[in-house]
């Protein structure tokens, strides 16, 4: 009988702690997620309500897996978060996906995550227009940290009369803005330039560009920028290629100015052999993170060229844009071009005491001469003539007379 008592006790307990475990072994999902626009062109504001039943305590710690894309995209992006409400940014003209579920963890779970089912919602701004009225080859660059310039086409479908206007939003305004000073082409507008957004670099831009016309409408075009991706430095300044003592080749240069970090650049180094008219095979040097280069001498036995451009590095950007190239080539005095003009100087200097030699030997031979001859007209007068020539070059000669 006790034995029976005893197995009935164990039993109960059994299933007290099956069902202790089993109650926390689930977790709800959250509730009431929605997606709302607030007019900041894509940056879409995703909330929801925590699940019923479920507290943080000192025993249970409950957080949000929130994952989110646009419809088409390869990878979801994911965050991790405590709070009811995100804010993330969307490419309006497709349509937005968001999915979230509860996730406990702590004492209560034996310390083991515990995931709910997923809820879901999109999101789909009513479009306009047809695709081929929206602008076409949107482009912009960053340039030098400086102004971002962007430029599109009209659609296919866009009439003569087309008004196209660019609006952008960053966080930290409070509501979009619109381009101040746009860019036309036979009175359409075909580009912006944006200045001061030294605010916006390593965030979010989103921009709309939309258009109005009388006998269409123009469907808008959404995009997310992301200005450090976009950046094209200046070239870089003040090259000088010259020649050591020891017959290296020493490129350097400085940073373009401005409002480049010169913390965020990467350099390329290319260097041919001058071929006057014919176009210069460039051989690229790898990339240098400084602003100096040294050749060995063996390595440069017929380079008389070099130039070099930069780019935003790996530790500022995901990409960006190579400036353009510095004045193309810069002579570059070889050992060759060296010895040779030691050997004209060598030359030019034996020429010319070969010269003198000959001057001066010239001047005495014709001295010679001429004293020889007036010898041979003395000695023709006879002996009196000789003595009347002694006479001369014995008799002094008188001053003040």
């Amino acid at each position: 009988m006790a034995l029976l008592q005893f197995s009935s006790l164990s039993t109960l307990l059994l299933w007290a702690w099956v069902g202790s475990f089993s109650c926390h072994d689930t977790v709800a999902p959250p509730q009431d997620l929605q997606i709302t626009d607030p007019g900041l062109l894509g940056s879409l504001d995703i909330e929801w309500k925590p699940p019923p039943n479920v507290q943080t305590s000192s025993e249970c710690t409950v957080k949000y897996k929130l994952e989110y894309c646009n419809t088409g995209d390869r990878d979801w992006k994911v965050i991790f978060t405590k709070k009811l409400k995100f804010r993330a940014g969307f490419d309006l003209s497709r349509t937005a996906e968001v999915k979230v579920q509860t996730l406990l963890e702590g004492r209560c779970t034996s310390n083991v995550e515990v995931q709910s089912d997923w809820i879901y919602a999109t999101f789909q701004i009513p479009l306009q227009g047809k695709v081929e009225s929206e602008v076409q080859n949107f482009n912009c660059i960053y340039h030098n940290w400086e102004h971002l310039k962007c430029t599109w086409q009209p659609g296919v479908l866009a009439p003569h009369d087309v008004h196209y206007g660019l609006y952008y939003w960053y966080e930290g305004l409070d509501h979009a803005a619109q381009c101040d000073h746009y860019i036309q082409d036979h009175g359409i507008n075909i580009g912006c330039m944006l200045q001061n957004l030294s605010q916006a670099e390593y965030r979010d831009l989103s921009i709309c560009v939309n258009g109005s016309a009388a006998t269409i409408l123009v469907q808008p075009l959404y995009i997310t920028l992301h200005l450090h991706n976009l950046a094209k430095p200046f070239p870089p300044k003040h090259l000088v290629v010259s020649m050591s003592a020891a017959e290296e080749l020493q490129v350097a240069w400085s940073p373009p100015g401005g409002k480049t970090p010169p913390q965020c650049l990467e350099y390329e180094v290319q260097l041919a052999e001058d071929q006057g008219e014919t176009k210069a095979a460039w051989v690229s040097v790898p990339t240098q993170l400084e602003t100096t280069l040294t050749i060995p001498r063996a390595n440069h036995s017929r380079i008389s060229c070099a130039r070099v451009r930069g780019r935003t590095n790996i530790f500022c950007a995901d990409q960006g844009f190579w400036s353009e190239w510095t004045q193309e080539c810069f002579s570059v005095p070889r050992k060759e071009n060296k010895q040779l003009l030691i050997l004209i100087s060598v030359v030019m200097s034996l020429s010319s005491s070969l010269i003198i030699f000959l001057l001066i030997g010239q001047c005495k031979k014709r001295c010679l001469k001429l004293h020889g001859h007036w010898v041979s007209a003395s000695v023709l007068e006879g002996r009196g003539g000789r003595q009347q020539m002694q006479h001369r070059f014995s008799q002094k000669p008188v001053f003040g007379a």
